[in-house]
């Protein structure tokens, strides 16, 4: 989600806030996508038996409460701006992503997994199907849905 389809960094004091066991910024973060595009995407996705998963990372430093607290905050980000999924991973950061969907997923579905992560090192690790920067999202999505 950060850096993605949230401007975590684009809050004021973030790593601070966040350092603080403060999950402020994660709810404050503006969209990075048009959302509305997104959702339809994404609803559309759904519809047609795609799985869309949030796999996101925590924040660094944390303990379990705030981790608790950081997952709700996000849910609750993706509800304000009606983001649909499927499943919902926050995972305590650094963790690798594709991990989250290898135990869960058979083969001709980690095949054809797509991930969109700012972060290339996150790309690279990714291994599964195919991993995109996040400037691809709406015309990758609409690909898949075929528009």
């Amino acid at each position: 989600m950060d850096g993605t389809i949230a401007d975590l960094y684009g809050v004021e004091n973030w790593q601070a806030l966040l350092n603080a066991h403060d999950a402020s910024p994660y709810i404050n973060a503006k969209p990075m996508v048009n959302t509305t595009e997104l959702a339809r995407l994404l609803h559309k996705a759904i519809a047609n038996g795609i799985q869309v998963r949030i796999i996101t990372w925590l924040a660094m430093n944390s303990n379990h409460e705030y981790d608790e607290m950081v997952r709700l905050t996000k849910q609750v980000w993706l509800a304000q701006h009606n983001i649909p999924y499927t499943h919902f991973h926050g995972i305590k950061y650094g963790t690798t992503k594709a991990d989250c969907v290898r135990k869960e997923l058979d083969w001709q579905e980690l095949e054809t997994a797509v991930l969109f992560d700012d972060n290339e090192k996150v790309r690279k690790g990714w291994k599964v199907g195919q991993a995109y920067e996040p400037a691809q999202i709406i015309e990758i999505l609409k690909k898949v849905v075929g528009e």
